[in-house]
């Protein structure tokens, strides 16, 4: 996604002039969900609906939801498709928890969301896809428009799928490509409810059809025609309007993960001055990032899509040893193919990133579901001792420093370094602040070119063994998957020498501790409970944590960014509290590595549902043991 916002002086102004004698209710947040079949446009109608108060100037957490099966049958319950979004005048930490007003398609999404929507909200629905059929398919026994099970709700039934028909009547499109702009008529619903004018999007949606005039003309008429119904019939007894935002002042874009990501990789190039290399097989949801860097190959950047996930890791690693910043990634299943090159990266002590964008396993599992699925395949899953750097990403936006972050250990101190994302933030979206590259980290990259009393495994103060690139005139070496000899990285089965080269490497990974900033603890430096997370449920700890500190309780957070190795002053902080509580959305990883570290008694609280966790769910805990 690429909607830019500029300083908050150039923020665009809500239009409430159009909404007549309704009154006009401010918020300051507001939680939407857009639902129905793959086909029903639902990932375009919640992008378009984010770039408009993107544009505005408004914080907000999208977080797309896409069903695991491919072409799903039309109607069914597996097939739903949904994409969530929370805005806000103020600073927006998740996508919410529970949806205000959920926009849906079908009788198959209503039945699957409803239980999210928060009681009293808003259900605005395509009744025209509430047929025998389609009613069936979702397991209804009756229709829930008609049999009064949607009381506790402010229903909006409207016939979505004819009114679109008729004012694109004369649109010359077939009955198929005028079904397919129902989406902008509910976009123009929403647009209306919400008081957002529709002037940009319209020019959006020329630039996004330029090659399809007609279908641009169709979908800017279905717009319309939304915003006219709901305006004409008055259908909302109110309309809403977000608070003013008052933002840091810079240059803003909404980003994803994935993008953040491969912008980072291209920054890290552009800071180092060292060509960019990607090798990856395509695997849901990590693909996008291999899509990006393959569009930015005028920043010299190589991407090869292989044919496998080893082929991709492999030509990474021969990247990484012609003295390329290279990289490859992956999710879950790919991780664990890769498995064998990564213990050949770290024998070889070659500087190269591996991206696991993690998603519900094992196997396939749940492939476009989120899950922190892979923490401990990240620190442990190779054969042998074999360390390996592991940190992990917060945010959408954090990604673009995580990416830099990895890089920066990877070249210091020549290893490959795992950066764990998830699918929950890598295709998420949210504002991001374009930082100046003049405060961008340095990263300086050097390989030796002095063959004078050269040896391939004399190591630095780091414990880092030089970069050579090949051809390099005097510096002829040998690499391989054996062990080596611990100075001249000859083949070497000498049993001290092994030990000596696999307590080398373990105590260069456990060094990289050092470079650590100290952690940053919110709230009380002693308390009652300390919770502890690790990459995307940062934003539901961190509303979480506000919640209870304005309850007056005594608790404290921390977020870790480095899991492998551990920051130096964790263990004191851990110290410090009478109870220290870790959320995941797994069963326990992170819980497992601070109990085998600080042999300290953590509470688990696990998710495992494909969902991330709600705020909810994390302060009541925080409150039971408060």
């Amino acid at each position: 996604m690429t909607a830019m916002k500029t300083t908050t002086e150039n923020a665009e102004k809500p239009n409430t002039s159009k909404a007549g004698s309704r009154p006009v209710e401010e918020l300051d947040s507001v939680v939407i969900r857009f639902v129905g079949d793959s086909g029903d446009g639902m990932q375009l109608t919640g992008t378009e609906f984010s770039k408009a108060v993107a544009k505005a100037g408004h914080g907000f957490t999208t977080h797309p939801d896409y069903p695991s099966e491919i072409r799903a049958p039309t109607g069914t319950l597996y097939g739903v498709s949904g994409y969530q979004i929370q805005y806000s005048s103020g600073r927006v930490f998740t996508s919410g928890d529970s949806p205000d007003v959920l926009v849906v398609m079908n009788p198959a999404a209503l039945k699957t969301n409803l239980p999210d929507v928060k009681h009293g909200g808003i259900l605005i629905v395509n009744n025209s896809a509430f047929t025998p059929g389609n009613l069936e398919k979702a397991k209804y026994q009756s229709n829930p428009l008609e049999d009064g099970s949607l009381q506790g709700y402010r229903l909006y039934s409207i016939d979505i799928s004819t009114l679109t028909a008729n004012a694109l009547a004369d649109s010359g499109l077939g009955k198929k490509e005028v079904g397919m702009c129902k989406n902008y008529f509910s976009l123009g619903l929403m647009m209306c409810l919400y008081s957002r004018p529709v002037d940009k999007e319209i020019t959006d949606i020329e630039k996004k059809f330029v090659k399809k005039p007609k279908v641009a003309a169709a979908n800017i008429t279905a717009l319309r025609a939304g915003y006219a119904y709901a305006e004409a019939t008055e259908m909302f007894a109110v309309s809403y309007q977000m608070r003013e935002s008052t933002p840091i002042p810079g240059k803003y874009r909404s980003i994803t993960g994935n993008t953040a990501s491969a912008l980072g990789f291209v920054a890290a190039s552009e800071i180092s001055g060292v060509p960019l290399f990607i090798g990856s097989y395509p695997i849901t949801p990590a693909t996008e990032i291999l899509q990006e860097l393959s569009n930015l190959k005028h920043y010299n950047v190589t991407s090869f899509q292989a044919e496998d996930e080893i082929a991709g890791i492999c030509s990474t690693i021969g990247a990484s040893y012609g003295g390329a910043l290279a990289l490859t990634t992956t999710s879950g299943p790919g991780l664990a193919l890769k498995t064998e090159a990564m213990g050949l990266a770290a024998i070889l002590e070659i500087p190269m990133v591996i991206v696991d964008v993690q998603r519900a396993g094992p196997c396939t599992g749940i492939p476009t579901k989120t899950e922190q699925s892979d923490l401990l395949q990240a620190v442990y899953g190779r054969n042998g001792e074999c360390p390996i750097p592991v940190i992990a990403a917060n945010s959408p936006s954090d990604c673009f420093d995580a990416a830099l972050e990895a890089f920066r250990i990877a070249v210091k101190y020549m290893t490959p370094v795992i950066l764990l994302t998830e699918g929950g933030i890598g295709q998420a979206a949210e504002p991001w602040l374009i930082p100046d590259v003049a405060n961008l980290p340095k990263m300086d990259v050097k390989y030796r070119t002095d063959p004078k009393g050269f040896q391939p495994y004399a190591r630095d103060e780091n414990l880092a063994r030089a970069w050579v690139r090949p051809g390099t005139p005097g510096m002829e070496h040998r690499l391989g998957g054996l062990e080596k000899d611990a100075l001249t990285g000859n083949i070497s089965s000498e049993p001290l020498n092994h030990q000596i080269m696999c307590e080398t490497r373990a105590a260069k990974v456990a060094g990289i501790a050092k470079d650590f900033p100290p952690l940053k603890v919110e709230g009380p430096a002693q308390g009652d409970v300390l919770v502890i997370g690790w990459g995307s449920t940062y934003g539901s700890i961190a509303q979480a944590w506000q919640k209870a500190n304005a309850a007056g309780k005594s608790v404290a957070f921390v977020h870790l960014r480095h899991l492998n190795p551990l920051p130096a002053d964790l263990g004191d902080i851990i110290g410090r509290y009478k109870k220290v509580l870790v959320p995941e959305t797994n069963l326990g990883q992170l819980s497992r590595l601070l109990r085998e570290r600080y042999l300290t008694d953590v509470i688990q609280l696990n998710k495992v549902q494909g969902k991330p966790l709600k705020v909810t769910e994390i302060y009541d805990r925080i409150l039971e043991l408060c």
